[in-house]
């Protein structure tokens, strides 16, 4: 009979807790609208009108480690990089996760800059415990961003605009679980179901000053791509004891290669001063204006390498390596609307390095629970673009430093961190970044029945 009792125990709980989180993302999917998490508003992203847009994540208890980390895991926060870092949320508990970014960019070519700031929600993500080993968590997030504008005069009074808007996000579940090991060794696995979402505008503009029109015509070529696919990332770290004060950590991370499509819509036209259409070059009469391009995820493998000592310090290290950079999408050759992109794709490879004074959470003083870290990256052969047909190579830096800052007398944390980061190069567009990012983790006893009201 107290076998049965207590099975029915756990299926209360189980049932509890997917309720509940359904419930929590429902709310959070309203409140925050994939649009509003890859929304710029501001910003001029150039390199983000190859594939389907740049990277914008902001994770701050990434950031401040300078992006070492495949080997955290804690119970107070989630860390959707390596998924088998769930396992790591404690029995009984809720995390909810919530990130904000204020970005501050400046673009140099030569000797013109230009500048803009914004500030938008970055991600949200829950987790919570099915069993003392089996950990579930759920979150929406950006995946990339399409935001850019820039303007070619001609030295015949044509002038050639450039116009994108729009991104993709990603909606993530995953599991992970507690493998039993030895006394001195920790284990976990788990993996990520991962829906991206998201629609792209890019248009090319060609206009003529003045009326004449006897060989010159302004036309306009429209282009509505929408990403709908499912993907799978995986993760396992564990942890050995190496004596009394150190803690030697692995992470690893691995993402399947996968060939997807995506869905074009496309639009050519020529228009007049007063922007009336005159004649609908693409597509023609009995044509559709949808089409398939082809998107392909790269095989990633992520490693990672930390060495705790004792409670107070913590060293880590990532190295990510990939056959290309971020998803390659190719516009079906049958159309070509655009016509074939001046970047190629080649190997990439990121390097990451932190260094971390744990906060003791369990410190009698409120400065011992106070944590704060440094770290930087750098990223070789991100894109290669040809430009007056020379090639460049557009390799990305950067530092970061934070802090974590626990809330009340729980284990909630406030996360603060401040990154610098840059890609490109002057001779073509060098982006720079100085990003803020904020980061909410409430960490709160759910499921503990109270012995007294």
């Amino acid at each position: 009979m107290t076998v049965n009792k207590n099975k029915m125990k756990t299926k209360d709980i189980i049932a509890m807790t997917l309720a509940k989180m359904a419930t929590l993302m429902t709310l959070a999917a309203a409140l925050v609208t994939p649009a509003t998490l890859v929304a710029q508003g501001g910003f001029n992203i150039p390199y983000s009108q190859y594939g389907i847009g740049s990277d914008e994540l902001c994770l701050p208890v990434a950031e401040r480690m300078g992006g070492a980390i495949l080997t955290r895991s804690a119970s107070n926060y989630i860390n959707p990089m390596n998924p088998a870092s769930y396992a790591g949320i404690e029995k009984e508990s809720f995390v909810f996760d919530m990130g904000l970014n204020l970005q501050a960019n400046r673009l140099r070519q030569g000797d013109a800059t230009s500048r803009a700031a914004d500030g938008n929600i970055g991600y949200l993500s829950i987790g919570m415990p099915l069993t003392g080993w089996w950990k579930i968590a759920a979150g929406l997030m950006p995946y990339s961003t399409v935001d850019y504008l820039s303007t070619v005069a001609g030295s015949d009074g044509a002038e050639t605009e450039y116009f994108g808007s729009g991104g993709v996000n990603r909606i993530f579940a995953g599991m992970a679980f507690n493998i039993p090991a030895g006394k001195t060794t920790r284990v976990q696995a788990g993996f990520n179901v991962n829906y991206l979402t998201g629609r792209i505008g890019r248009a090319i503009s060609y206009t003529f000053a003045g009326n004449d029109t006897t060989y010159h015509i302004n036309s306009r070529k429209d282009k509505t791509t929408t990403v709908s696919n499912v993907t799978f990332d995986f993760g396992v770290q564990a942890w050995q004891k190496m004596g009394q004060n150190l803690t030697l950590g692995i992470g690893l991370s691995y993402k399947p290669y996968m060939d997807m499509t995506a869905s074009d819509e496309a639009l050519i036209y020529t228009f007049a001063a007063d922007e009336t259409i005159v004649d609908t070059i693409f597509p023609s009469r009995g044509q559709a204006t949808g089409f398939s391009s082809r998107l392909e995820q790269p095989r990633t493998v992520g490693v990672g390498l930390s060495l705790q000592v004792g409670k107070r310090w913590l060293v880590a290290a990532d190295a990510t390596f990939a056959a290309w950079s971020g998803m390659r999408y190719t516009e079906d050759p049958s159309h070509a609307i655009f016509g074939a992109d001046a970047v190629s794709y080649g190997p990439t490879s990121r390097y990451a390095l932190g260094v971390e004074r744990l906060g003791n959470m369990d410190a009698s003083t409120y400065w011992g629970r106070i944590g704060w870290s440094v770290g930087a990256h750098t990223a070789l052969d991100v894109l290669q673009i040809t430009v007056g047909g020379a090639e460049h190579r557009l390799d990305a830096w950067g530092v970061g430093a934070g802090i974590s800052l626990p809330m009340r007398k729980g284990r909630s944390l406030l996360t603060l961190s401040l990154s610098y980061s840059s890609m490109g190069t002057p001779d073509v567009v060098r982006r720079e970044a100085l990003t803020v990012g904020i980061a909410v983790s409430s960490c709160e006893r759910w499921f503990v029945k109270r012995k007294y009201n």
